[in-house]
């Protein structure tokens, strides 16, 4: 089953990190994803720019509208996904204990099952 799991962060503590702590935080996340992407198991993995690079689009009375920023104004931010492809919850919750022990900017990571309803290479 594939699963979505959300990591959830401090945007002011992430984005304030210097080059040096970034490529740290980031060695140590790869060596934690390496198994499963050698594996095949993991899917795209990706980090938002921050909040307020957001743009939303929100329904309206008459039509949608269109605001900066995000939905809701929030301590912590959705900062990045990863798709992984596990057998079991277990396994899922495991990895997602495994980022959050590496990850010292994390507060929580989300574990949500993921259907791919629309295939496709978002590469191109």
């Amino acid at each position: 089953m594939l699963y979505a799991i959300l990591c959830y962060a401090h945007e002011e503590t992430v984005f304030a990190w210097s080059k040096e702590e970034e490529a740290a935080v980031m060695e140590k996340l790869y060596a934690v994803q390496e198994p499963l992407a050698a594996s095949g198991k993991l899917g795209p993995v990706g980090r938002l720019m921050p909040t307020t690079a957001a743009t939303t689009v929100r329904k309206g009375k008459d039509e949608p509208l269109v605001i900066d920023g995000p939905f809701a104004e929030t301590k912590e931010a959705l900062l990045g996904f990863y798709v992984v492809d596990f057998e079991t919850l277990d396994e899922a919750i495991a990895f997602s204990k495994q980022l959050s022990s590496v990850n010292p900017g994390s507060t929580s990571y989300e574990i949500r099952p993921f259907y791919v309803f629309r295939p496709g290479d978002a590469s191109s």
